[in-house]
């Protein structure tokens, strides 16, 4: 099934560009789509991911909504769903 997958400041900087269509299993979840952006690009390794869950301050939205709040990296995704990766936000 196909996933469009959204990035936004550094991250789209690593990735190289704003939004990209994935294929993904029919059985992925958010967390086996950011395992493999981090083994897809170099400047996500390791930035994404920590001890199995999403790393803190970093807001992953399926559709408009924090994967938080919903079943964390275990997530499903479904066909046509827009998964949106902001890193964490500085500023004072």
């Amino acid at each position: 099934m196909d996933i469009d997958l959204r990035f936004f400041a550094t991250f789209r900087e690593a990735v190289g560009e704003k939004e990209r269509t994935r294929t993904v299993e029919d059985d992925a979840t958010v967390g086996d789509v950011l395992a493999a952006l981090e083994g897809e690009y170099e400047g996500l390794e390791g930035r994404l991911l920590a001890d199995g869950a999403i790393r803190p301050q970093l807001s992953v939205l399926k559709n408009g909504r924090n994967v938080v709040h919903m079943a964390g990296v275990e997530t499903t995704l479904e066909e046509g769903d827009v998964v949106s990766v902001f890193p964490p936000v500085a500023g004072g």
